[in-house]
């Protein structure tokens, strides 16, 4: 069975209706080509106070998002990402550091990641993601992009009946086995989050309601269909899942 095909059964034999939460499913986008976009002139570089990096500078939003980057900085940069979507971790993979180097370093762009959860085991990847607040958030993230072929391969292992045994839990567990069968819990845990801490984020009711909160406003306020998505100052962005295609509208928009 191909890897899609693999991930779909996951996605089935998990429903969503077995767990307490109700997702609306996207699409992990496919890259698109460079489109091309006139360029406006750049904005100047805005230093960061006196001891700091605008890249190690990391806030939290009211929408639930962390910001890395200038807070107020002129050119706002959303991306809606799902951990388990090959295409956002492409991006992380081809994109970040050039963003990072050239954006938002100079202080002109801030990055505001938002998680978009499309399915439980996505779910349970965003919760420990989030798990240690401002500090860790971009690395746990940057790093879960990095190595998700290998969990993704196993929860495919787990098979059908190891799903099943999950759904059979009381709700409040299913998160935490989810986690011990990708081996997510340990992945934080060789990486600053307690066991403690990754267990009681796992069962944070508050925090999943707030995921699926995000995921409503995403599809209802942007009509997001696929991830990765982008917005610049507010506005969607179309057909730039890919850096080649996305930078040429931060350049234009003056970054």
């Amino acid at each position: 069975m191909s890897k899609a095909g693999a991930y779909s059964t996951m996605k089935r034999i998990i429903g969503l209706t077995a767990l307490p939460l109700t997702l609306a499913l996207a699409a992990c986008g496919s890259s698109d080509e460079a489109k091309t976009a006139d360029a406006t002139s750049s904005a100047a570089p805005i230093a960061a106070p006196a001891g700091q990096s605008w890249v190690d500078t990391i806030t939290q939003t009211d929408e639930g998002g962390f910001v890395m980057g200038n807070p107020n900085a002129p050119i706002k940069l959303v991306e809606y990402a799902s951990l388990t979507c090959s295409h956002c971790a492409e991006f992380a993979d081809k994109g970040v550091a050039a963003l990072k180097e050239k954006y938002i370093s100079k202080g002109t762009v801030s990055l505001e990641l938002r998680n978009y959860v499309r399915d439980p085991i996505d779910m349970t990847a965003a919760l420990l993601s989030r798990c240690g607040g401002t500090g860790p958030y971009f690395q746990l993230t940057e790093q879960m992009f990095a190595a998700q072929s290998e969990w993704l391969n196993r929860f495919q292992s787990l098979g059908e009946e190891g799903f099943k045994r999950i759904q059979s839990l009381p709700p409040a567990q299913q998160f935490g086995e989810l986690a011990k069968a990708g081996q997510l819990d340990q992945f934080v845990q060789q990486r600053g989050v307690s066991s403690q801490k990754a267990a009681q984020c796992l069962a944070d009711k508050a925090a999943v309601d707030k995921l699926v909160a995000m995921n409503k406003k995403a599809t209802e306020e942007y009509n997001l269909t696929g991830t990765p998505m982008f917005m610049i100052n507010g506005q969607v962005v179309p057909d730039t899942a890919a850096w080649e295609a996305l930078e040429p509208k931060l350049r234009a928009a003056g970054a």
